[in-house]
């Protein structure tokens, strides 16, 4: 007996419900992947994602989204910007320290309690044979002055740990008489002890320096005194004005033209304006070469120009030219006596702050390594220190 026949459309009905139940009717194995297996490997990919961002923390590896700087960060207060620099051998390049030395407060009082220093910068070759003459008359001065030593690079200084010398050095070139390599160390000094905001007056000094008084007498005479001290003349001669090259107008004419010690003293705003200047040296580079010495004009023009009404037209670095010659006289061991130095004190006259006054020289040159001896014994009579 034949089957009845089912059309094509009944079959394709009944494959798409049982298709149809198939897909809304997931299997028990599809259910359990859905409800415990899948969260679990979520669970261990967030804790794998976790592990590798913390590994990277860990061994300094770049990690996205750690780029983030707040834009204010803790500086840990005042006192990181008013502290002297600790270790005086920096890294950083002339053009760099000039540039940081060159920051200057806007406001003029100071929001901690700063007591003005000293800067006591010695530019010399080498070894400091009047060491032991210095080292009596910073005692008990501690906290007044700072110390800082210009050497040749070659130099190592072997101070002990317990001299005012130890560890003073800083990042040095080597500079030569007359040309601009030693006005470039000038301002290296300077610049690196306007790094420390207490230092108030700058004294240049070369390692035959001798101080002539007690400090306390040195530190009273400099801040008390409206004025800087740096020799500045007006020579018409040949070793004057015959200088002059006339390249340098209009920056400097021959009317500005000055000479002086090298050996000065200035406040602090001088040194800023030392230590930034860029229009005077340029010239003074170029065009003041052998025979014209740049130690002796640049910075007595440059401060002339720019801040005559602040300098007291001598320096405090008593010298004796007496002798005849380029350089000054140097004093040995048989020259040290108790009228030699009473004639430095003695007979003086000058001014300060405007008034006439027998105070003039508190620093003296040149004086040789074997002075050293005589003067110690001399020093309490007749310098004030070293008892």
């Amino acid at each position: 007996m034949m089957q009845p026949r089912v059309s094509s459309s009944d079959n394709v009905k009944e494959l798409a419900q049982a298709r149809g139940s198939a897909y809304l009717q997931p299997r028990a194995s599809h259910r359990l992947f859905l409800k415990i297996i899948l969260p679990v490997l979520a669970l261990a990919g967030g804790f794998s994602v976790f592990a590798m961002y913390f590994t990277r923390l860990q061994i300094g590896f770049p990690v996205v989204g750690t780029a983030f700087q707040p834009c204010v960060e803790d500086t840990g207060g005042l006192e990181q910007w008013i502290r002297p620099p600790s270790d005086l051998m920096h890294s950083m390049s002339d053009e760099e320290l000039l540039w940081r030395a060159s920051w200057v407060p806007q406001v003029k009082r100071y929001p901690f309690k700063r007591v003005p220093k000293l800067a006591f910068m010695f530019l010399t070759r080498g070894p400091l044979p009047l060491s032991p003459l210095w080292e009596r008359y910073f005692r008990g001065n501690e906290g007044r002055y700072s110390v800082y030593l210009h050497t040749q690079p070659s130099y190592k200084a072997n101070f002990t740990s317990n001299s005012v010398f130890y560890r003073r050095q800083i990042p040095s070139k080597v500079s030569e008489w007359g040309q601009m390599s030693m006005c470039d160390a000038e301002k290296r000094l300077l610049a690196n002890a306007l790094l420390d905001l207490s230092n108030e007056r700058f004294i240049l000094l070369s390692e035959s320096c001798i101080p002539l008084s007690n400090f306390n007498i040195t530190y009273q005479y400099l801040m008390k005194s409206k004025y800087s001290f740096i020799g500045v003349y007006d020579d018409r001669g040949p070793y004057g004005r015959g200088r002059y090259n006339p390249n340098m107008a209009p920056e400097v004419n021959l009317e500005q033209w000055r000479k002086g010690s090298q050996w000065f003293e200035v406040n602090r705003k001088l040194a800023v304006t030392i230590v930034k200047d860029t229009t005077y040296y340029q010239k003074f580079e170029r065009f003041c070469r052998p025979h014209c010495y740049v130690d002796e004009h640049y910075f007595p023009t440059m401060l002339t120009i720019e801040s005559a009404h602040r300098l007291a037209n001598r320096s405090v670095t008593w010298v004796d030219w007496s002798r005849g010659g380029a350089h000054p006289a140097t004093f040995g061991r048989s020259d040290i006596s108790e009228a030699f130095l009473k004639r430095i004190h003695d007979g003086q006259n000058c001014s300060y702050n405007d008034n006439h006054s027998s105070l003039c020289f508190l620093f003296a040159r040149k004086f040789a390594p074997s002075s050293v001896e005589p003067l110690l014994e001399l020093a309490p009579a007749l310098l004030g220190f070293g008892l």
